[in-house]
């Protein structure tokens, strides 16, 4: 199963739609993971725990045989919400991301689809001792890259996509 997380929570954020082509490339089982999650606050967590929402976010990473990431560029760097993501998931037990084969991707309005968000969650990724493609999808002028039905108009961009899920299944029959 391929697990899809979007950095973008809009319904028809250009990086969800993104993560959707390359689960249309992967084949099989694909699942977007909801990261709208409570802000992370450690007096909330030492009260409550961890709530149940960040655990199946968490429980989807560990049972994934891989994870694909697109996120928007918001001030030089990935948006808040997948920063909130991932502060919560190194909270739980069991380091799901551990050995995790993991493709980073950006779709953005800007010339450089990204390339400076997708470069520092690959550094916010480090922690996790997740597998990170070196390969990346760095998707400008995301706003008309895609068609009414979600599908990438650029052939080039779709191929880039084919490549790197290929890339992927790779990395996945590798093991650990």
């Amino acid at each position: 199963m391929l697990l899809g997380i979007s950095g973008s929570l809009r319904a028809q954020a250009t990086n969800r739609k993104l993560i959707r082509e390359a689960g249309r490339h992967f084949g099989g089982d694909y699942v977007e993971a909801d990261i709208r999650l409570p802000l992370y606050d450690g007096d909330e967590e030492a009260a409550s725990g961890v709530p149940a929402s960040v655990q199946i976010l968490a429980d989807q990473i560990a049972l994934a045989e891989a994870v694909v990431i697109s996120t928007p560029e918001y001030n030089q760097s990935f948006s808040g919400v997948l920063k909130n993501a991932l502060d919560w998931i190194s909270r739980v037990e069991g380091r799901p991301w551990a050995h995790k084969p993991v493709v980073l991707m950006a779709a953005a309005a800007g010339r450089a689809g990204g390339a400076r968000a997708n470069y520092a969650l690959r550094l916010a990724m480090t922690p996790f001792r997740a597998r990170v493609l070196a390969m990346e999808v760095l998707l400008a002028g995301s706003g008309t890259a895609f068609d009414a039905e979600g599908r990438l108009v650029s052939e080039r961009v779709d191929a880039q996509v084919a490549d790197i899920i290929v890339a992927l299944k790779a990395e996945i029959a590798r093991g650990v």
